[in-house]
């Protein structure tokens, strides 16, 4: 059995990890990497394997960052079978057609620039074509039924576990027999956290021999979830009285959805009076959709909310945004409002045009409530807040971070340190052979790997891309 890194490698973006099983190759995760935009044209464009050669794709996860490759892989010749949960293949069917029309629409924005200054065209990774053939090629499969993959035999058994990070995000745990020795492999995808809305707790999976690990917070710890609410309650009010907008770059899928269900909580409580909240994104109103479809995800406080008749899916002070003309009215509203536009690390989508057109406001809240990669514009912005006269660029343009940039980590899907400890400690650590850490920025990966020794893991591995193990 071999191990071949191939993204999201000493880095958060881009997730892909090569299984060679008896001479079969099974992908787990097939992410797009976010970041400079000519640096990710080429990342994504390159595989370190032939796709024509992969058996199948197992996919954690609907997040673009784990699954937005998907049509490019098809596009370079893969046929096989892509395993799922049937929330996350449908949560895939929003968001690898959205993915493919804004890469179309920013590509087409950003040459009309590159034309003016006589440089060369770029082109999008894949068409929305691509994307709709891709997803005929997905097999679903519910949490706690093991299945067999397609051509295997019964050498490699899949079993997915409830990794509570969005709807219908999954561990993958494969049982392997090889040549009649038996091996229980596990990736973790994203590990979500304890009581966040919405979603129920991450599952434990059970003891195994070897583990691919996310590590995107392994040496920080966030403010606890349940502090949400009063966090965001202290921001909205020092909002609201300066009389501007709030600008919420977020993940269309359960981001959205979970601010969108804080703002319902706070204005049940009437400390402030409710105030219109945009939805400006097409994704976001589908995959709210598709949330309202999948009660198999929802965690018990949501369940009573349900059965209590609030409906926090359809709330009336949420106004969801279709099409551009309305999209582009939202520049001359005037007075206390919250626009919750995706992408959600600011690289793509109607979220650069809001920033474009209101940075340089003073009277503007950027929100910052989750995760933003090296080199995204979201990043950038964070860093602004320790820079005097802070600018960035947006759509080649320069402006002026003039807005107030408030980050919120208490929204944070990822676990932190303490709980990626706490979850790692239920490990057997004298069956646990090897732990690879993944999808986390260097320093946090060293963090938690001097953390896990000090817990008695053995052989703690931090892969650089492209490098390979056999097992």
């Amino acid at each position: 059995m071999k191990i071949k890194f191939c993204g999201a490698d000493r880095t958060v973006t881009g997730s892909q990890h090569l299984l060679e099983i008896n001479g079969k190759r099974v992908l787990l995760d097939c992410g797009l990497y976010q970041g400079r935009r000519e640096e990710a044209y080429e990342v994504n464009r390159n595989f370190l394997f032939d796709p024509r050669e992969l058996d199948c794709v197992v996919l954690s996860h609907a997040h673009i960052d784990h699954s937005g490759n998907l049509p490019m892989l098809y596009s370079r010749g893969f046929g096989g079978c892509i395993y799922s949960t049937s929330a996350t293949r449908d949560l895939c069917a929003i968001m690898l057609l959205d993915s493919a029309y804004i890469q179309e629409k920013d590509i087409e924005y950003v040459n009309k620039k590159r034309a003016r200054k006589n440089q060369h065209p770029f082109k999008p990774l894949y068409t929305v074509e691509h994307a709709k053939l891709v997803l005929e090629n997905f097999k679903t499969v519910d949490y706690r039924k093991k299945f067999f993959i397609d051509g295997f035999g019964e050498s490699v058994s899949v079993e997915f576990f409830d990794a509570g990070h969005i709807l219908g995000s999954a561990m993958v745990v494969l049982e392997i027999n090889e040549h009649g020795r038996k091996t229980r492999f596990a990736f973790t995808g994203d590990i979500g956290r304890n009581s966040l809305p919405i979603l129920r707790d991450p599952e434990f999976i059970g003891n195994c021999d070897h583990i691919i690990s996310e590590s995107t917070y392994g040496g920080r710890v966030h403010d606890k979830a349940v502090d949400m609410y009063g966090q965001l309650e202290t921001v909205l009010k020092e909002a609201v009285s300066r009389g501007g907008k709030t600008i919420v770059p977020a993940f269309s899928v359960g981001r959205t959805q979970e601010v969108i269900y804080a703002l319902a909580a706070i204005f049940q409580r009437g400390d402030i009076q409710p105030f219109p909240v945009f939805v400006d994104s097409p994704l976001s109103t589908k995959a709210t959709e598709i949330f309202k479809v999948h009660p198999e995800c929802y965690d018990k406080e949501l369940m009573n909310l349900i059965h209590s008749g609030i409906d926090v899916f359809d709330l009336p002070f949420v106004n969801y945004i279709k099409d551009v003309e309305e999209s582009k009215r939202l520049n001359s509203f005037r007075g206390p409002c919250m626009i919750i536009s995706a992408s959600g690390m600011a690289e793509s989508g109607r979220v650069l045009h809001h920033l474009k057109n209101n940075i340089e406001n003073p009277a503007t809240t950027v929100l910052i409530v989750g995760f933003m990669a090296e080199h995204t514009l979201g990043r950038r912005l964070i860093e602004s807040r320790n820079i005097p006269d802070p600018r960035v660029n947006i759509f080649g343009e320069e402006y002026s971070v003039n807005a107030k940039v408030v980050v919120l980590n208490s929204f944070s899907a990822h676990a932190d340190r303490d709980e990626l400890r706490e979850y790692f400690d239920r490990f057997d650590r004298s069956r646990m052979q090897n732990v690879f850490l993944v999808h986390g920025e260097l320093d946090q990966q060293e963090a938690f790997r001097t953390g896990l020794k000090e817990m008695n893991f053995r052989n703690v591995e931090i892969p650089f891309k492209g490098q390979e193990f056999s097992i």
